[in-house]
């Protein structure tokens, strides 16, 4: 049966079991799921069904297993790599509609949530009892917490507190043939055996699909403080990162903004940081009061000692407020600058910082195209903003060949071509820059337990199909459907 006949069959059989609204099949609508958040890579899916539970889910993926399609599963469609671009041979799972807190057990610190649950939700359920989910991306407001085990997401207090990886315990997933298992330790802190928990998490759902999300709740600190620094350039502000750090001082969060995403800030929200400065710190300690009180005044005499020349300290909330505008806006506010960029997403250890900051002033300026960096300083996670003019002939592809470099510079310092924003599509051809023929044959060893068939987000992380039954090592013959031109090895 082609491919079409065996959507419209899924299509009938989904509609039968989990209802007419829960199944997209008009063009128009279908479009409205082309892309998550790089939406330089579109494509219209081959049908969309919005499951509203664990058993919706399950049969939906039974039934893709059935009719041989594959599927992809998406959150909130926020992701930035890519990660959840559709299928138009296959169908794609919406999980937005599953966005019920289902349990909230402070006793131990915990709660369990559907994936569609949205990231700031679950800090705004458990507020009231001075708890908070400590990971929280820049899109917290709509980002959803499926998402965020997906792509293993950070955030601005990743430095102190970690990953999404750190504060999950235990997940419900479907697997890729429908079955319907658990994983990691639930409300326990620790579980025994192979981490398959830590396995899924990060995988950008290449493994199943996560249908119930444990989660660790964070008592509220009794003091924060936050501080705004200004500096005349990149290089001092990087200069008083590495003094905090080397002071044995923990943050909660150090944030870096350049002259250019400030600009863009400042015309999209009106943050009004200092005027003139070439770079901006955002600080926030967090701690027992008299614990904060000294780091405030360490941070504070490094920034000076460092050059910035004007600092704010946050009086209340609304301050607080105030600081982080600029910063929290600051992806979106580049779209005031530029009709088009790409958000990049790269690690490099703290300590490469001036070095590598310095070479992509030179990369921007060789090539013309712009740069704007804003990122997290405390742990070298750089994200990078490249500017460009789709209408303009060549500039698309420029932008992209400047995207690429920086992430060489990244691997070439020691670093990761992604920090929490996931592989995905976008950045699958630079994986083998960053391990080896045997590294990658051990990862798709990991993906061909979980999914053989290959049908859960195919096409994603790996830069061409590798084959389950192909034996995973070079030098050996090619796999059938290689020899029919249908995949390639690597």
């Amino acid at each position: 049966m082609e491919v079409p006949a065996r959507l419209a069959a899924v299509a009938e059989r989904l509609a039968a079991s989990l209802g007419p609204h829960a199944v997209l099949t008009d063009p128009a609508e279908l479009r409205t799921y082309e892309c998550d958040g790089l939406a330089r890579y579109a494509v219209s899916p081959g049908l969309v069904v919005l499951p509203e539970s664990t058993e919706q889910v399950a049969e939906t993926v039974r039934a893709c297993r059935d009719a041989g399609l594959p599927f992809v599963a998406r959150g909130s469609g926020t992701g930035l790599s890519g990660g959840a671009l559709p299928r138009s041979d296959g169908v794609l799972i919406v999980t937005s509609r599953m966005r019920r807190i289902l349990e909230v057990d402070l006793d131990a610190e915990c709660a369990i949530v559907e994936p569609g649950v949205i990231n700031l939700a679950i800090s705004r359920e458990v507020s009231p009892a001075h708890y908070h989910y400590a990971p929280d991306p820049s899109s917290q407001q709509i980002c959803s917490i499926g998402g965020n085990v997906a792509e293993n997401s950070g955030g601005a207090h990743c430095l102190k507190y970690g990953f999404t990886a750190h504060h999950v315990t235990g997940l419900e997933i479907v697997t890729p043939d429908g079955d319907v298992v658990w994983l990691g330790a639930g409300k326990c802190r620790q579980s025994t055996g192979y981490d398959l928990l830590g396995v899924f998490i990060g995988s950008e759902g290449t493994l199943g699909i996560a249908t119930k999300v444990v989660v660790r709740l964070v008592q509220t600190q009794q003091c924060v403080e936050t501080i705004l620094a200004a500096f005349p350039d990149m290089a001092s502000a990087g200069e008083a990162v590495s003094a905090i750090i080397a002071a044995g001082i923990t943050p909660a969060a150090i944030e870096m903004m350049d002259a250019l995403s400030i600009e863009a800030a400042e015309q999209a929200v009106d943050c009004r940081y200092p005027d003139g400065a070439g770079a901006v710190l955002i600080v926030e300690l967090d701690g027992p009061t008299d614990d904060v009180a000294a780091e405030l005044a360490a941070v504070t005499a490094r920034c000076e000692q460092s050059g910035a020349f004007e600092l704010r300290r946050a009086a209340d909330e609304y301050e607080r407020g105030e600081i982080w505008k600029g910063r929290k806006s600051a992806f979106a506010a580049v779209g005031r600058i530029s009709p088009d960029y790409i958000v990049q997403d790269g690690v490099i250890p703290r300590t490469a910082l001036p070095e590598v900051l310095a070479d992509i002033a030179a990369l921007s300026e060789r090539t013309g195209i712009r740069v704007a960096n804003v990122f997290h300083a405390g742990d070298g996670n750089l994200h990078p903003l490249v500017l460009y003019d789709e209408s303009v002939p060549g500039q698309g592809d420029a932008a992209e060949e400047v995207s690429g470099a920086i992430l060489d510079l990244c691997i070439g310092h020691g670093g990761s071509i992604t920090g929490e924003h996931g592989v995905g599509v976008d950045k699958a051809k630079h994986l083998p820059k960053m391990f080896t023929a045997d590294d990658l044959d051990t990862m798709q060893l990991v993906r061909c337990a979980f999914d053989p068939a290959q049908r859960c987000n195919p096409g994603k992380v790996f830069p061409t199909p590798r084959l389950c039954g192909e034996v995973p090592r070079r030098g050996t013959a090619p796999h059938p459907a290689q020899a029919a031109g249908l995949a390639e090895a690597f």
